[in-house]
C-alpha cells in the first residue's frame, strides 16, 4: 500500500511575472504591467497542480530561509501537498523572471538558488519516500546529478515520469527508467541532438526518442495536441480548444496529471487525454499555482 499517488523531485521558485506588449529584441527595453510575484517552479507547481486533482502528493524540493520560501511552504501545504521532504536553507530560494504577451505566450529566465543545492544526498536521505510513492515525477530545474539519483532510488514497481525541463542530453541509465518521457518540440530536438532532422513528423521524433530507451514517451504539440509512444505504438491525442490567458505552468499541470493518472492504472493515452483537459483548464486563468484546476473543473471542462 502506497502513501502517495505522487513523489515530486523538483525545483520550487518564486515567479516574478510582467505582462508585456511583446517580448524586447537584444538591447530593446519595453514597459510592463506592475510585478506579480507567484509560488511556482517545475516541482512545486506539479505537486500543486496534482494535490488539487485530488492525488496524495508529497514534495522533495529545496527552498531559501527566505519570504520566497516561506511563499512556496505556504503554498503546498494549502494545495494539500505533504511537505516533509522540502529542505530550508544553503542559498536563496530560486527566482524565475517570466514575461507574458498578450497572446498568452512566455519567456522565462531561471535563477536556480536553492535548488541548485538540492543533492544525490538529499535523495538518499529521503529514501522512505520514494518507497512510499506509486510514482515519481521529476524535471531538470535541479542538478542532473540529482536526478540520476532519482532514477536510481526508485522502488520496486514505482514509474518514473521526467519532464526533461531546460533540456540537455541525458544519461541512458536515466532514459532507460523514464515511463514516460514527456518532451515539447524543442526538448525532443535537443536530446536527439544531430539524430533530429528538419521536416520530421512528431511521430519519427518520438520513434528515435524510444530508441534510446525510455518505456514510453509523449510529445506535447501546444494547440495540435499531444503524441503517446510505447511499444504498442504511437497515438494521437487531440488537444481541448480553449481561449489561451496565461500558458505559465501549463506544462506542468499537464505532467502532473498525467503521472498521477498512470499511478491510477490509466492507460498512456486515457491518461494524456485527461491531462490535456487539465492543460486547457490551466491557460484560461493567469498565473501558475493559481490557475490549476480541480478534477471538478476539469469535469466541467
Amino acid at each position: 500500500m502506497y502513501d502517495y499517488d505522487l513523489l515530486v523531485v523538483g525545483s520550487a521558485n518564486a515567479d516574478l511575472v510582467i505582462g508585456v506588449e511583446r517580448r524586447p529584441d537584444a538591447g530593446e527595453t519595453v514597459l510592463g504591467s506592475d510585478l506579480v510575484v507567484h509560488p511556482g517552479g517545475k516541482g512545486a507547481n506539479q505537486a500543486v497542480a496534482a494535490a488539487r486533482l485530488g492525488a496524495r502528493t508529497a514534495l522533495l524540493a529545496r527552498v531559501g530561509d527566505d519570504a520566497h520560501g516561506r511563499l512556496l511552504l505556504d503554498s503546498q501545504r494549502e494545495a494539500g501537498v505533504d511537505t516533509v521532504g522540502v529542505l530550508v536553507g544553503g542559498a536563496p530560494t530560486g527566482v524565475a523572471l517570466i514575461t507574458v504577451d498578450p497572446s498568452g505566450d512566455n519567456s522565462i529566465v531561471v535563477s536556480p538558488g536553492a535548488n541548485g543545492r538540492l543533492t544525490p544526498g538529499d535523495v538518499r536521505t529521503a529514501g522512505s519516500l520514494f518507497h512510499a510513492a506509486k510514482v515519481v515525477s521529476t524535471q531538470l530545474e535541479i542538478p542532473l546529478e540529482t536526478v540520476v539519483e532519482v532514477a536510481r532510488s526508485l522502488a520496486p514497481g514505482s514509474r518514473l515520469v521526467l519532464n526533461p525541463s531546460p533540456p540537455q542530453p541525458l544519461p541512458g541509465e536515466v532514459l532507460a527508467a523514464c515511463d514516460p518521457l514527456i518532451v515539447n518540440e524543442h526538448e525532443a530536438k535537443v536530446i536527439l541532438g544531430e539524430a533530429a532532422r528538419a521536416g520530421e513528423e512528431p511521430e519519427e521524433w518520438a520513434r528515435l526518442l524510444l530508441a534510446k530507451g525510455p518505456r514510453s514517451v509523449v510529445v506535447t504539440l501546444g494547440g495540435e495536441g499531444s503524441l503517446v509512444a510505447s511499444a504498442d505504438g504511437i497515438s494521437r491525442i487531440p488537444s481541448v480548444k480553449v481561449r489561451a490567458v496565461d500558458t505559465t505552468g501549463a506544462g506542468d499541470s499537464f505532467t502532473a496529471a498525467l503521472a498521477w493518472r498512470l499511478g491510477l492504472g490509466e492507460s498512456l493515452a486515457d491518461a494524456a487525454a485527461y491531462a490535456a483537459r487539465v492543460g486547457a483548464a490551466t491557460v484560461t486563468r493567469e498565473g501558475a499555482q493559481v490557475s490549476f484546476p480541480t478534477a471538478e473543473e476539469v469535469a466541467a471542462l
